[in-house]
């Protein structure tokens, strides 16, 4: 079954989101939507806070256009990074541009905002969330979740060494003997995976612990040591590759067994995230007032409530003597190499929804059907209709 017209066309618009730096597309990513037969617009000004000039766009044979409402009327895709619901302020004057029938793909958090999908379901849009793409093998080219963990895993670690008193790697000087600092990374999924490289590139001596067991091996791989602690986490990842809420009794053992960890480290990065729920308190206040003066805590989870008690959205703040930092869209502040991952992203998606020259709705595609938002005035997704008190069963998911 094929919902789009064989005419192929694709908007980028100018993210709208305050402080959104990243473009869905970059320049260089053009010819390669130019060969799969499409005609891209995009709106003026649109790369340039990712440092991609329009006159970059246009030597990509890219038709830049002045007026938003001309770049919604000329595509029939819409690509953005943070679309209604994962931008629900700014993000609704675009309600009114959507046209029935077009196709929108990027951002939408529909998982936190599920009243929100049913309002962009009334403009008859087949919207597609990259958010809820299966972590299965053939989709790994496409996701962007893991894409923007793997920045932001980066920048945590650089917003920690900016922070911290101390350097990072041992050092043998003149003046004697310089200690490495020690991290302690707390999820080893992508997020914390990269923070461990990263912390470990700069010379610390990292430490990390996860629910799952089986991803030991990975922290080692990396240089890290991995934290044994006695706890039967049962399934702790649900069917598509997500973690899973385990309940408060085990994050209160969970807690208690980690703060003789926390009381010797130097750095904190916490990076156990949730979709659609309250991120779980991992650090309690008395575990901060534990760990050295000039310790610092950079909570990767600080937009879904945190993973510190004492964390405070978008800003550093110290308590008991320890820099607590609760970031803001982390990927943004890279967003030159963060549109770059993004695109390829996107441009993976969209191939494997293109067959014979058109886009098409094959529902027996995972990757298409655990995508598909909403189609027809209606929200379709089952994880979505569950939250709307729609659906047929009850499903759980999360991030990196």
């Amino acid at each position: 079954m094929t919902d789009a017209p064989s005419s192929l066309t694709i908007g980028i618009p100018r993210e709208t989101f305050p402080d959104e730096r990243r473009v869905a597309i970059i320049p260089d990513l053009a010819p390669s939507f130019t060969k799969l037969g499409f005609t891209v617009y995009l709106e003026s000004g649109a790369g340039e806070p990712a440092g991609y000039a329009d006159s970059l766009y246009s030597a990509k044979d890219i038709k830049v256009v002045k007026s938003r409402d001309e770049l919604f009327e000329s595509a029939d895709l819409i690509v953005q990074v943070r679309g209604f619901g994962a931008n629900p302020e700014a993000g609704k004057e675009d309600l009114k541009r959507i046209r029935p029938g077009q196709m929108l793909l990027g951002h939408f958090d529909p998982l936190s905002e599920p009243k929100l999908i049913q309002e962009l379901a009334g403009t008859k849009a087949t919207a597609f969330s990259i958010e809820l793409l299966p972590r299965i093998t053939r989709a790994q080219s496409m996701d962007a979740l893991s894409s923007m963990a793997t920045i932001a895993g980066y920048k945590a670690v650089l917003m920690a060494a900016d922070q911290l008193t101390l350097m990072f790697p041992m050092l043998m000087t003149a003046a004697g003997t310089i200690a490495p600092a020690r991290v302690f990374v707390i999820g080893a999924g992508v997020a914390g995976l990269q923070a461990i490289a990263t912390a470990k590139r700069l010379g610390a001596v990292v430490h990390a612990y996860d629910v799952r067991p089986a991803v030991r091996e990975q922290v080692e791989s990396l240089g890290g040591k991995f934290v044994e602690m006695e706890l039967e986490a049962g399934e702790a990842e649900d069917k598509g590759g997500y973690a899973r809420e385990l309940g408060e009794e085990f994050y209160r053992k969970q807690r208690e067994l980690m703060h003789e960890v926390v009381s010797d480290t130097n750095v904190v990065i916490t990076t156990a995230a949730i979709p659609g729920k309250k991120a779980p308190v991992l650090i309690t206040e008395d575990m901060v007032k534990a760990m050295p003066a000039g310790a610092v805590v950079v909570d990767l989870a600080a937009e879904r409530g945190g993973n510190c008690e004492l964390t405070e959205l978008g800003k550093t703040v110290e308590k008991h003597g320890v820099i607590i930092i609760g970031p803001v869209n982390l990927p943004s502040t890279i967003a030159k190499h963060a549109s770059q991952m993004y695109g390829k992203n996107l441009l993976a998606f969209v191939r494997n929804m293109l067959k014979d020259g058109k886009l098409e709705m094959n529902m027996e595609d995972e990757i298409i059907r655990d995508t598909l938002l909403t189609r027809d005035g209606s929200v379709v997704n089952e994880r979505v209709k569950d939250l709307l008190g729609e659906g047929d069963s009850k499903q759980e998911g999360s991030d990196s």
